[in-house]
């Protein structure tokens, strides 16, 4: 299949997470969006598809979103996929120049040496991001056979053309990037509905991830639980009040706090590595917070507070162009982060 082919042909972006699946279509020099859509799934069963060949539940999913709850035009066959970045395992380290000649067998080793599953079992793909006289700097992104193979027969089958296939935090970072000044050395910190991924963007390239499983439903949970309240009323005070001063700032953090400390501590974690290992002097400048969880009010200056460092919720929307179509809710947008991040990606750079 030459590069021709490929070059002119729109790329749409489909976001499969533990959650849902969306979908978006752009022009990506005008960051014009052409059509958009989600749908809502049960994480059970997505873990499910991903690791048995047999289910279709992902692909009755796709052809659903794909036929029911598109919102203007996402028509084009060939699509650019993220998958959840806690089923990945991403890694920036350094070897000696010498060991170019025969880099694979080197990312092999250190793949073996840092990820719990056999490297035999692994679609392993890397890259050199630098490179000095002396030494150069790989960054290297894992996943399980099973899950790239499963997903991709899933994605084909309804249909669909797959380029590219990569970690959520990846497409994150592409849109950071572009829009929050994402050349800085940044800490994301991108809080879903079950879990929350993050990872150091620095240049333009997501250089370490983590993560653990708390989300913007763990939240909503840890508010009814200590407020005694139902869940519909919990979710209220978690977007309406959050952590913000007020009447009951007091309770709200009491039982936010606990959560939010198993972030705190997964972030100063990742933090930690990219300071020891990776930085080369380079120090962290911000930390942005993106995600459907990030509409919790004040936790931009909780992080701030936390690690003296400026942190805010990442609003990139005003370089989404809508145009003449429907925009989605505002405590919708955050959602689809990672889906825009894949329909910018431009024909051609798949090819670099």
């Amino acid at each position: 299949m030459s590069k021709l082919f490929y070059k002119d042909k729109p790329i749409i972006g489909l976001d499969i997470s533990n959650t849902g699946i969306k979908i978006m279509s752009a022009d990506p020099k005008k960051w014009l969006v052409h059509g958009y859509g989600s749908i809502d799934l049960e994480p059970l069963k997505v873990k499910d598809a991903m690791e048995n060949p047999n289910s279709t539940y992902i692909t009755d999913s796709i052809k659903t979103l794909l036929s029911e709850k598109v919102i203007g035009d996402a028509s084009s066959k060939r699509v650019a996929i993220a998958i959840p970045t806690a089923r990945s395992y991403s890694r920036t380290f350094t070897l000696p120049s010498s060991t170019e000649k025969a880099l694979r067998d080197a990312v092999i080793l250190e793949a073996d040496q840092y990820i719990p599953i056999p490297s035999s079992s692994l679609y392993i793909d890397y890259q050199i991001i630098e490179r000095n006289k002396k030494e150069i700097t790989i960054l290297m992104s894992a996943v399980a056979r099973v899950i790239i193979d499963n997903i991709l027969t899933s994605v084909k089958a309804a249909g669909l053309d797959p380029v590219l296939i990569e970690p959520s935090i990846c497409s994150v970072g592409r849109v950071l990037t572009a829009t929050e000044r994402g050349t800085l050395p940044t800490v994301i910190v991108d809080i879903g509905p079950a879990t929350t991924d993050i990872a150091i963007l620095d240049k333009g390239t997501i250089r370490v991830t983590g993560g653990l499983a708390i989300g913007g439903n763990t939240f909503t949970l840890d508010i009814a639980k200590k407020l005694n309240v139902e869940l519909e009323n919990a979710h209220q005070l978690k977007v309406l009040n959050g952590l913000s001063a007020g009447p009951r700032q007091q309770k709200l953090t009491a039982a936010l706090d606990p959560s939010l400390q198993r972030i705190l501590a997964e972030v100063k974690k990742v933090m930690r590595y990219y300071d020891e290992r990776i930085s080369n002097d380079r120090k962290l400048e911000q930390l942005l917070v993106v995600g459907s969880g990030s509409n919790l009010p004040g936790i931009g200056e909780y992080f701030t507070n936390a690690l003296i460092m400026p942190a805010r919720v990442a609003s990139p929307w005003q370089k989404l162009n809508f145009e003449k179509l429907q925009e989605p809710p505002k405590q919708f947008r955050p959602r689809y982060i990672t889906v825009a991040g894949l329909a910018s990606i431009e024909p051609e750079n798949i090819w670099k």
